[in-house]
Order: structure tokens, then C-alpha cells, then sequence
């Protein structure tokens, strides 16, 4: 699978401190039993698994122009992502996320992530080469609303595979859904998104999500994921499918995974279901070990 694949979101540099007991009390101290520095934010953890499953991720982002950008932008290279359209913006320290997490699952997150790095309007049309042989495009609603709307039209209009991950903010909402071919929300942002909080809500919401514009929904609740698609002729068919029962240390990049799972399994021609059972086995394949990096490699 050699698909050329476009994301646009974030680039940060991600500390995940991992304790063992309680966080520290106010002015005493508190040991970290494991700590990893890594590249991370949502586009680029996106553009790893891209890579692990086979395709050529660009990455369209944010960095400084300090130490930490150099050493994230090498760490991209690396892993396979094409960097040349990330911007490096004078005067600026890359974004950070912080992760505390302490077993199982119990995270916070402390983020720096200012104005200055979050991607612009301008940022995206100067972005040419990325968008110029993008078979698909993952675009992050999480960005500024200008920015997110740049992509998606780009996207479209260069016929490419339009993917929304996130809950599309409300004055852009139609003409997004209409440019999408995907939309993927968390459980959080599927209820901001449709209101619906209960697998059987989420399955009319996303059925009615396809029926405004995209040919494939998937909608997370706290227990699995709901997928819509269009099916012969005006029916829109469903599937629900519960999360796996592997370890779960950590679901940050859980759906990251997925999102990228499931682009790769569309373009390669995969029915519906399948592609969602894929992408739901990449999201279990990221929740076994603290931080949001992919561990894809082989599940292609």
C-alpha cells in the first residue's frame, strides 16, 4: 500500500511521565517511574501510523524554530513522514504535551500549545506539494476554523479522499460535511457533534451524518464504535462493534490509530466493514503501552 496520504494537524513534542502512585501533594515532590520525549500531537502521531501501514505520509504543521523543532522534524524523517510543508515559525517554542499517567489509563494532560503553533489559512495554501499528489487528506478540526476549511477544499477539490477527524465547529459545519468523505469524532466529540450519548443514538446520528454528505461515519462511545456507510441505492447501513479486549494501559493515539487504520483499508478498496474492523484493531494495538505513538508495524 503506497498511497500518497496528507495530514494536517498538529506536531508537538510529547513528554509522557508515567507514576506509579498519586499525583504529589502541593509543595512536596513525587518519583516518575518512566518517562519518554517523543515526537507527538495529533498530525504527526497520525502520519507515524500512516507510515508504519504502508502509505507516504506528508505532514502539513507547526514548528518552531528552536532545538525541540530540529530534533522532532529529524524523529518525523525518520519515521517515514515527508516534512518538507511544515512551517518553522520565527520566534517560536514547538508546542508541548505533557501526559501524567498513571496506570491504567488515568491520564492528565498539560498543553502548551499557543496561537503561534496551530496552522493558518496561508499555512495551507503555501502547502502545495503536499496536497498536489494526496490520494487523501486527514484534516484536524482541532485546528483554527480557517485552516481546516483551507484543507478540506483543497482536498476536494483535488479529488482526493477527505477526511475529518473531530467535531466540526458549528458556523462550518455543513460545508465541511459536505466536502468530507470521512468523518471520525471521539467519544467526546461525537456528542458534541450529534447530541446522541448511547450506542443506539450514535448509530441514527451517524446514519444521518452520512445521509448530509460523507460516505463513511465512525462515532466512538465509551465502550466501542459505531460506523455508518452509504449502502445500495438511498440505504445507509451500520455497524457496531465493541473494543477489544486487549491491556489497556493508555488510549491516547487510540484514535489517532484508528483514523489512519481506516483511511489506509478505504484507499487500498476495503468494503466498509472490513476497513472499520482494521481500524478498530490498530486502535487496540496503541492502548497497550503509555503515550499516544503508534505500534502498527506488521498490522498492515
Amino acid at each position: 500500500m503506497n498511497a500518497n496520504v496528507t495530514v494536517v494537524g498538529q506536531l508537538a513534542r510529547d513528554l509522557v511521565l508515567v507514576l506509579d502512585g498519586g499525583l504529589p501533594e502541593a509543595g512536596t515532590s513525587g518519583a516518575v517511574r518512566e518517562r519518554r520525549e517523543q515526537l507527538g500531537g495529533k498530525g504527526a502521531n497520525q502520519a507515524v501510523a500512516l507510515a508504519q501501514l504502508g502509505a507516504r505520509p506528508a505532514l502539513v504543521a507547526v514548528a518552531g524554530d528552536d532545538p525541540a523543532g530540529d530534533v522532532l522534524l529529524e524523529q518525523a524523517r525518520a519515521d517515514g513522514i515527508d516534512v518538507s510543508a511544515v512551517v518553522r515559525r520565527p520566534g517560536t517554542a514547538t508546542g508541548l504535551i505533557v501526559e501524567v499517567l498513571q496506570e491504567p489509563n488515568r491520564w492528565r494532560y498539560l498543553e502548551h500549545l499557543p496561537e503561534p503553533v496551530l496552522l493558518s489559512a496561508g499555512d495551507v495554501t503555501r502547502a502545495d506539494r503536499a496536497f498536489g499528489t494526496a490520494e487523501a487528506v486527514l484534516v484536524q478540526l482541532q485546528q483554527p476554523e480557517e485552516a481546516v476549511l483551507a484543507a478540506a477544499r483543497r482536498a476536494a477539490n483535488a479529488d482526493a479522499l477527505v477526511v475529518l477527524d473531530g467535531a466540526a465547529p458549528a458556523r462550518a459545519r455543513d460545508e465541511l460535511l459536505a466536502l468530507a468523505d470521512v468523518v471520525r469524532a471521539d467519544a467526546h466529540e461525537a456528542w458534541l457533534l450529534t447530541g446522541a450519548d448511547s450506542p443506539q443514538l450514535l448509530e441514527a446520528a451517524a446514519a444521518d451524518l452520512v445521509r448530509a454528505g460523507p460516505r463513511v461515519a465512525a462515532l466512538a462511545f465509551a465502550e466501542g464504535n459505531v460506523f455508518a456507510w452509504r449502502g445500495p441505492g438511498p440505504n445507509v447501513e451500520t455497524l457496531t462493534l465493541p473494543l477489544g479486549d486487549e491491556k489497556l494501559v493508555d488510549t491516547t493515539g487510540a484514535g489517532d490509530a484508528l483514523v489512519a487504520a481506516l483511511t489506509v483499508a478505504l484507499l487500498r478498496g476495503d468494503p466498509v466493514p472490513d476497513a472499520a474492523r482494521f481500524a478498530v484493531a490498530a486502535s487496540g494495538a496503541t492502548v497497550g503501552h503509555p503515550s499516544g505513538r503508534p505500534a502498527l508495524l506488521g498490522l498492515g
